[in-house]
């Protein structure tokens, strides 16, 4: 579909005459071992259908037992969007019949929710802050995977046939659900995107997922309606499945608005429906017709015990909320001394919290800057690598090897080498600079027999030298750092060489 099949409003005359208001609902993977209610592998991109049992697959006699890590993933998230947490609460079988759900029922949360009445204050471009409201936080188990062969977009429609993989059945999952976002006006686009950004930087704060929204381990539904101004009650919503990327949550929202303008103001009613998002041309298509709660039949999950975590662990666990991102990056940048561009610059390379982590590991910062965003940035490129923490290295290992040149064990040069030889799965920088003999050659002794070697094999190089022409020093050091394999000091060598030639520098 194209935007100009169509019927769209000016944004600006959207603004005009609607008040947007806006309902987001994030569906969360939990980066636990095993799944919620089974012990099966939550491992991304296994073979379809390898990694399932019994329970996840729904089959009769199979009894679920509740994933422990995963209750705790969902106290924690309650905890950082300023939730209380529920002292008691029941699972409960949401009821629908999709054949990416084995059981014909999903376990859920209905009634009682873990996390309920939180808040998320989010930064905006201009570095206003909006607050957006949160209803709740619950928990619940994720579907199946359906692939639909032989159609030319991916979906039902028009293919010959589908495949269900039931892998990631059963995969833990936390769904938070805003309450209604008012008061943007012609930024509830950007306030979307704001609220999705800062809701994921929060979770992989936690280390509660990878929040890879490319792998679906994050997946956002907008909720938009649109009211006349001046109304009371809020307009028909739709519902954008699954929109897949920063970006693309402002542009479906935006969209979103342009086109209920233009039906209201032709005179025709919104349908309450879910809608795809077109990541192509930015565009939304009609799903099908959303459901209500009482379609789907809600009733409390009869082989669970229900959840009462303890007030002394909630309060545990709030003491390992860590300070939110962009705060912590904020005190970062002053610490540090950096400039606006500077910062912008780490973070945008995806180096920041490496950084941090290799000066945490005992790095200097300007060490950890320099390996992070320009040796190992150019290695990542060329391994076509697309986030730098996916390099097999880590930053206690970069601490490590800046350390070794703080030392003076190794140089700069040879520092290279290792990092290489690290990449490459060869062991432990100590290691291999012990293993392969790359210490650098600190004997002056040792040190003076090669530049007596190298000034001897340049002789006219070493008369300009004796006649004042210090610059004419470095050939002979490159000559004596080749000789060493670079495993000399460089100015130590210089020294060397302008002391042999009866020549201060």
């Amino acid at each position: 579909m194209s935007a100009a099949t169509v019927d769209l409003m000016d944004y600006s005359d959207v603004i005009d005459r609607y008040e947007p208001v806006l309902g987001m609902e994030v569906h969360v993977e939990l980066g636990t071992a095993t799944k919620m209610f089974c012990g099966c592998p939550t491992e991304f991109g296994a073979e379809p259908n390898t990694q399932v049992c019994p329970v996840c697959l729904g089959l009769p006699g199979s009894l679920p037992v509740v994933n422990e890590k995963a209750v705790e993933s969902a106290i924690r998230i309650g905890l950082a969007l300023n939730c209380s947490i529920t002292p008691w609460g029941r699972f409960a079988r949401k009821n629908y019949f999709y054949p990416d759900q084995p059981k014909n029922y999903q376990i859920s949360q209905y009634d009682e929710p873990i996390a309920t009445n939180g808040h998320l204050d989010v930064v905006l471009d201009d570095g206003t802050v909006f607050r957006v409201d949160i209803e709740r936080a619950h928990m619940e188990e994720d579907t199946g995977k359906s692939l639909h062969v032989g159609g030319a977009t991916g979906r039902i429609h028009g293919a010959s046939h589908s495949l269900l993989d039931y892998n990631r059945a059963g995969v833990p999952l936390i769904e938070i659900v805003t309450k209604p976002i008012q008061g943007a006006g012609e930024r509830a686009p950007e306030v979307a995107r704001a609220y999705v950004t800062a809701l994921r930087e929060v979770l992989k704060s936690l280390g509660v997922s990878d929040v890879k929204m490319e792998q679906g381990s994050l997946r956002c539904d907008a909720n938009v309606s649109l009211m006349p101004k001046g109304a009371k009650e809020f307009g028909t919503r739709t519902e954008t499945k699954n929109v897949n990327s920063l970006r693309s949550v402002e542009v479906a929202v935006r969209f979103e608005m342009r086109r209920q303008a233009a039906v209201l103001a032709s005179g025709r009613e919104i349908l309450m429906e879910t809608r795809h998002f077109h990541e192509t041309d930015g565009t939304t298509s009609a799903g099908r017709v959303k459901e209500t709660a009482e379609d789907y039949r809600y009733f409390p999950e009869p082989d669970l015990e229900p959840i009462a975590p303890d007030a002394a662990w909630v309060e545990e666990l709030r003491g390992t909320i860590p300070e939110y991102p962009w705060l912590r990056r904020a005190r970062i940048q002053s610490d540090w001394g950096l400039s606006d561009e500077v910062f912008r610059d780490l973070v945008n390379a995806g180096a920041l919290d490496l950084i941090i982590a290799t000066v945490d590991a005992g790095s200097s910062v300007d060490a950890a800057r320099s390996w992070w965003v320009a040796y190992l940035t150019e290695k990542a490129k060329e391994r076509n690598v697309s986030a730098l923490e996916d390099l097999p290295i880590t930053p206690k290992q970069v601490a490590e090897v800046a350390g070794l040149v703080d030392a003076k064990t190794i140089n700069n040069k040879v520092a290279k080498q290792v990092v290489d030889f690290v990449l490459a799965g060869e062991g432990e920088p100590g290691q291999i600079v012990e293993a392969k003999g790359l210490g650098m050659v600190s004997d002056d002794s040792a040190l003076q027999a090669e530049v007596e070697k190298a000034l001897a094999a340049s002789p006219d190089i070493a008369e300009k030298i004796r006649s004042g022409k210090v610059q004419a020093a470095g050939k002979v050091v490159g000559d004596v750092m080749k000789a060493t394999r670079g495993q000399a000091d460089a100015a130590r060598v210089r020294e060397l060489v302008l002391a042999a030639c009866g020549v201060e520098g």
